[in-house]
């Protein structure tokens, strides 16, 4: 994610975007209100840590003023002036989250997770949100599991089943639990989604059940955990496969006795949420060598929703690239465009171990690189392109006019090409671009007579 520290203490924004640089995430930072307002503006910060008094104005008002703009950042307000008025103001304001001063890089870190996990939850997919619902009458799957697995869908939503939903990773697991919720009678309390494998051991009680003012150092005030956020709606708890032994017992005892204690309270608390777990791991196998508890495993599969690989239903993918061709349509600067038959029959034949998500990250970026109003084999990424030839001596079906082989050929001298104008042709530096020798360069010049190529200076 892209963070940006808005605060007016220098120290304090050269400490916080150290630690969320060694995090992973890229940072910048603001001093004022100003700076931050034409660093915002741009659209690419996914999260602002925003101090709420500031020289120059107020971080309330600066949330304010860029909600209902467009612009999709996710505002943590951060304040010495710890009030639940202010907090409530923030709140309001549109922010996310609300820390006091001194901010534990700890906690901030994994605020920052969580944000990650809802941020991708919200956007991952959005091709398959609408897919999977059958109500809204988008699009139909043709492969056979994937009619049976929104059969399933169907019938279980209308329950307070716990459902377990397995798959690789990409194939919508969290989209579905989402559907499910969306067409339950739950669906107007919320959906807390949670990925287990974010939380760091040490926090796991205190993010699921809360904690009382004082329970730690720190605990400055009390916390709701995640089963009471979803009293009444539904706890969507991904990755639940990286969840220690110690925490599986604990989940075991809220599923089954319906009660939380917040860490250092000394009441417990009635809670309803419904449980909806995702894995890509092998349970059964975990439970075979004592990484996962039989008891819990038994609780959360009491209804199994397996979700295939892509690879496994490609019926169902020429349909899901012009569906998602068609969603960009319209988008903000985004123009129609069809694609190329060759091309479409490359992405419908190759592996996908990204899977869904793979495929629209994929035609979404062949959606910018297109120059004409398709795209093509050059548009779709190396790896793609060159998994052609691989797919030909398989005996896949890619053939159009002119054959595959003269398909490709035309494909590796408009990816050569491109290497070379990007390079401003020098053949070196195009060469480090595709990852290949020089000589094979030239060889592959000389095979292909790629376009241009004679006319730019070595």
């Amino acid at each position: 994610m892209h963070v940006l520290v808005i605060d007016d203490e220098a120290a304090l924004r050269q400490i916080l975007a150290s630690a969320i640089s060694r995090a992973g995430h890229s940072v910048d930072t603001a001093e004022n209100v100003k700076e931050a307002s034409s660093k915002l503006v741009r659209g690419d910060v996914d999260v602002a840590l925003c101090d709420i008094m500031m020289p120059d104005g107020n971080g309330v008002e600066l949330v304010r003023s860029f909600r209902g703009t467009g612009i999709d950042t996710q505002f943590v307000m951060v304040t010495a002036f710890a009030s639940m008025e202010t907090a409530v103001e923030a709140l309001r304001a549109g922010a996310t989250d609300y820390m006091v001063k001194p901010v534990r890089t700890e906690e901030l870190l994994h605020r920052l997770e969580q944000i990650g996990s809802m941020r991708g939850l919200k956007a991952e997919n959005q091709v398959l949100r609408q897919m999977v619902t059958r109500e809204r009458g988008v699009f139909h799957f043709s492969s056979p599991s994937m009619v049976e697995m929104d059969r399933l869908v169907s019938k279980v939503a209308g329950t307070d089943s716990t459902v377990l939903i397995t798959g690789e990773s990409g194939t919508g697991k969290g989209v579905t639990a989402r559907n499910i919720h969306e067409m339950s009678p739950r669906s107007e309390f919320p959906l807390i989604p949670v990925n287990c494998a974010a939380i760091p051991e040490n926090l796991l009680e205190s993010e699921f059940f809360g904690h009382a003012k004082g329970a730690f150092t720190g605990a400055d005030r009390a916390r709701k955990g995640l089963f009471t956020q979803a009293d009444r709606g539904t706890l969507f708890l991904d990755e639940i496969g990286e969840l220690p032994l110690h925490m599986q017992t604990k989940l075991l005892h809220v599923i089954e006795d319906k009660v939380v204690r917040p860490l250092g309270g000394e009441q417990v608390r009635k809670v309803d949420a419904r449980i909806i777990a995702a894995t890509n791991r092998n349970l059964p196998e975990m439970v075979k060598d004592g990484r996962f508890r039989e008891d819990l495993y038994f609780r959360l599969s009491m209804f199994q929703i397996p979700i295939p690989p892509l690879r496994e239903r490609r019926e169902d993918i020429g349909r899901l690239i012009h569906f998602v061709l068609n969603n960009l349509a319209g988008g903000l600067g985004k123009k129609s465009l069809t694609i190329d038959p060759v091309a479409e029959e490359i992405l419908v034949e190759f592996p996908w171990p990204g899977n869904v998500r793979e495929l629209e990250n994929v035609i979404n970026r062949a959606h910018i690189l297109a120059d004409g109003d398709r795209i093509t084999l050059a548009d779709l990424p190396p790896d793609i392109a060159r998994a052609a030839p691989v797919m030909e001596k398989s005996g896949m079906n890619v053939a159009s006019s002119g054959g595959l082989r003269e398909q490709l050929r035309r494909v590796e001298a408009d990816i050569i090409s491109r290497a070379l104008r990007e390079a401003g042709g020098d053949r070196r530096l195009a060469a480090q671009k595709l990852d290949i020798g020089l000589s094979s360069l030239y060889r592959k010049m000389e095979e292909i007579e790629a376009p241009g190529a004679g006319n730019i200076a070595g």
